[in-house]
């Protein structure tokens, strides 16, 4: 009989809380809708009071519910004073008792991918529980500790952040063995206030580290000497990836929905092949392949394990649409976006030969006084990558001015004024990149190409 992942005594000695005996956890969930059978509820309070949802958990097949208020008729209850610090706890304790190694990964741009490329390489290697979607925050953290499994070799934890102090706590309850920082970009320069504070923000992610631990930062850029300072003055390993770096891209193959190459570290190349496009997919396999062995894992197996690395749904998903006289390919990036991941996305769209190329644009928030400036900037990659933009959003409205006449699709106010245009606009043999910020809700554009025909196919 398989152990349960936390059982009464447990949950009493990580949270302190009260809990009746015979309770027996095999996850830990904060959603009552996807609640698994055994698994326990915790009832945060965010837009909406978790503790609301509890009966509905408990009748979905929830073990327990953990909570820091009475729920009458609710049984059974691990009763903690604040069910965000009892998941915290609950979170330090499923780290504190692992003999996992443990990596974290932050940055402005690719940590998600970076930590599925962690996940399907280091698969190849052992045992892996890395964090799911983007659980990067206060809750995600520890939600993802939580649910390690004592037995796992190795954990994948991503870190992100809104504004200044929150990467430090995050890493130091994580306390990994490597950590990883990938791209530094504008990414919340408007509440950071400088590409500099937002490179220090990152760079805290060494205040975690294990001792004996290791950062795998950029070889190259503007933040890159910042990084490494911060990284030396902790007396932290550096290692880097990137042009020049210890882990380095060789012999770099690019297709339209592949690439192929080698990664230089070590003394030693290493073949890798991803079933994704982009050369800074790449460069995120050469950081996620420094960490592995930093690790201690063997780096051809898990350049191996590499090929198993898909793109995720908003995160460069392509899915192919059936349209009236063939089909059309969706390249979905719709989660998020800054400008450089706005112009890595472009570069692939680019990379689409033999189709026309349509761009859907939307605003990339949070980029302070110069957000315009950065929008209209973009004119001319996006008028090389692309045939035609759509764009909606007000900062948006800059880049549509910007642009050729002859490029200019629609400008909306928002994605849902710009989702129909778009819809009505695409036919057969289109390659149609979507993209924005998470607050420009350009998933409501996606789900309108993907309304166009039946259910799309992963391509």
């Amino acid at each position: 009989m398989t152990a349960p992942l936390w059982d009464s005594a447990s949950l009493r000695e990580a949270t302190g809380g009260e809990v009746p005996d015979g309770v027996a956890i095999t996850g830990v969930s904060i959603d009552s809708r996807g609640i698994g059978s055994g698994e326990l509820f915790v009832a945060l309070r965010d837009a909406r009071d978790g503790h609301d949802f509890v009966p509905d958990a408990l009748s979905r097949g929830a073990a327990c519910a953990m909570v820091d208020r009475a729920i009458p008729g609710a049984a059974p209850l691990l009763r903690v004073d604040d069910t965000l610090a009892g998941l915290t706890e609950l979170g330090a304790a499923g780290r504190a008792r692992s003999a996992a190694r443990f990596v974290a990964v932050t940055g402005s741009v690719g940590k998600t991918s970076t930590k599925e490329m962690l996940a399907a390489g280091l698969a190849a290697c052992g045992s892996v529980h890395a964090a799911v979607a983007s659980y990067n925050n206060h809750w995600g953290v520890p939600l993802t500790l939580a649910r390690m499994p004592v037995s796992a070799g190795y954990g994948v934890i991503e870190i992100g952040m809104n504004t200044r102090g929150e990467i430090a706590p995050l890493s130091r309850l994580a306390r990994p063995h490597v950590a990883v920082i990938i791209t530094i970009a504008p990414a919340h320069l408007g509440r950071l206030g400088s590409i500099e504070a937002i490179a220090e923000e990152k760079a805290d992610i060494v205040a975690g580290l294990e001792p004996g631990g290791v950062a795998v930062l950029p070889a190259e850029g503007a933040q890159a000497g910042l990084l490494r300072r911060r990284a030396e003055e902790a007396g932290v390993r550096v290692v880097t990836f990137g042009d020049g770096g210890d882990a380095r891209l060789l012999d770099w193959q690019g297709e339209a929905d592949r690439q192929s190459f080698r990664v230089g570290l070590g003394g030693q190349a290493f073949p890798v092949s991803l079933a994704v496009p982009g050369r800074h997919m790449a460069m995120n396999a050469c950081a996620a392949l420094a960490a592995a062995q930093a690790l201690g894992a063997d780096p051809s197996r898990f350049a191996e394990g590499l090929s198993a690395f898909s793109a995720l749904a908003g995160r460069g998903a392509r899915v192919v649409i059936p349209a009236p006289g063939g089909t059309l390919l969706l390249l979905d990036e719709s989660y998020n976006a800054n400008t450089v991941s706005m112009r890595a996305a472009l570069a692939v769209l680019a990379a689409q030969r033999e189709m026309r190329r349509v761009a859907v644009m939307g605003d990339m928030l949070e980029l302070g006084d110069e957000g315009v400036a950065m929008h209209a900037a973009l004119a001319t990659d996006a008028a090389a990558c692309a045939d035609i933009v759509f764009t909606c959003g007000p900062q948006m409205q800059a880049l549509h001015d910007a642009l050729p006449p002859e490029k200019r699709g629609a400008h909306a106010p928002d994605s849902a004024a710009l989702a129909p245009m778009v819809a009505d606009a695409l036919r057969a043999r289109d390659a149609v990149l979507v993209k924005g910020s998470l607050g420009s809700r350009m998933a409501v554009v996606v789900r309108a190409i993907k309304a166009i025909g039946p259910q799309g196919a992963a391509a």
